[in-house]
């Protein structure tokens, strides 16, 4: 799957985000990159910031955070565009989950592991 459609996916699946949600989302962009970190080859997705409910007071004139959704691990785990479809959508909903400081635990517990 090239890059462009794999991009067009993610960006479909941020549109499947509820309007009250997204409208939630602070300060985060949401980029798209082939290979995760050497350190963690099958690694499908990763958020790096501050989640909401961290942010106090003194939370300003940072960097935004950064959701990254990896291309390579993904394709390489699904055998059809309809499974890439399925684990785009909920790598980057379990991303967005992180931006609202819900854990891996409860992600897991919700279907989002």
């Amino acid at each position: 799957m090239s890059r462009a459609r794999f991009e067009e996916l993610v960006s479909d699946a941020l549109d499947t985000v509820p309007a009250e949600l997204a409208a939630l989302i602070d300060n985060c962009v949401v980029l798209v990159e082939d290979d995760p970190p050497a350190r963690d080859p099958h690694l499908l997705g990763v958020y790096v910031g501050t989640p909401l409910t961290e942010r106090g007071s003194g939370y300003t004139m940072v960097a935004p955070d950064r959701i990254t959704i990896f291309r390579r691990p993904t394709l390489a785990m699904c055998s059809t565009e309809d499974q890439v479809v399925e684990e785009v959508h909920v790598t980057v909903v379990h991303e967005i989950a992180h931006h609202f400081g819900i854990d891996d635990a409860r992600l897991h517990e919700l279907g989002y592991g």
